[in-house]
C-alpha cells in the first residue's frame, strides 16, 4: 500500500470514493474535488492498494480557527502558510472499513501538519465518530456552527504542543 498526495488524474477515483462514503447532501461534487486538488494537492493524502483508492483525507489550510461551511466549496480560501489544517473528509471504501486504513492516512496527515508548523488540525464529525477521533488526540469542542448537508456536526480540534 502507498500513501501519496493527489494528482489531477486522481479526481475521478476520489469523486467515486467520496460518493460511496457520504450521502449526496454531504458528499463533495466532482467539480469541488477537482478544484481542491488543483488548489492544494499536498493537503490531499490518498491511500492506494495497487491501483485501487481505498482511503483518503483532505482539507485546506487557513488562519481561521474554525471549520466553516464556506470552506467546503471555496478552494481559494486555502492559505498555504495558515495556522490550522482543516479536514473535510476521512473517506474509506465501505468494503475496506475496520482495517485501520483511515487511521494510517489520518496519522500521516496529522504528522505532515505538525511538521509544517501548524497550530493543529480541525475537523467536524457526527456524534457517533467523536470517540474515534478522540483516539488520535482530538478534543470535542461541542456542536459546530456548520450545517453542511443539514447535519449536526461536532467540531474537534487537535492542538500541537509547539516548542519555542
Amino acid at each position: 500500500m502507498e500513501i501519496r498526495c493527489a494528482k489531477p488524474q486522481d479526481v475521478d477515483a476520489i469523486a467515486s470514493l467520496e460518493a460511496a462514503c457520504f450521502p449526496q447532501a454531504e458528499a463533495a461534487t466532482r467539480k469541488s474535488i477537482a478544484d481542491r486538488v488543483k488548489a492544494y494537492p499536498n493537503h490531499f493524502f490518498l491511500l492506494w492498494d495497487g491501483d485501487q483508492l481505498v482511503s483518503f483525507v483532505n482539507g485546506l489550510v487557513t488562519d481561521h480557527p474554525d471549520l466553516t461551511d464556506e470552506m467546503y466549496e471555496k478552494a481559494d480560501m486555502h492559505q498555504e502558510d495558515g495556522a490550522w489544517q482543516m479536514i473535510f473528509g476521512v473517506d474509506t471504501d465501505p468494503h475496506r472499513r475496520k482495517q485501520g486504513l483511515a487511521g494510517k492516512v489520518l496519522e500521516k496527515f496529522i504528522d505532515a501538519a505538525q511538521a509544517e508548523g501548524r497550530q493543529g488540525v480541525v475537523l467536524t464529525c457526527k456524534d457517533r465518530l467523536v470517540h474515534y477521533y478522540a483516539k488520535f488526540g482530538f478534543v470535542d469542542e461541542g456542536i459546530s456552527d456548520s450545517t453542511h448537508g443539514d447535519v449536526v456536526w461536532h467540531q474537534m480540534r487537535l492542538t500541537f504542543n509547539r516548542k519555542k
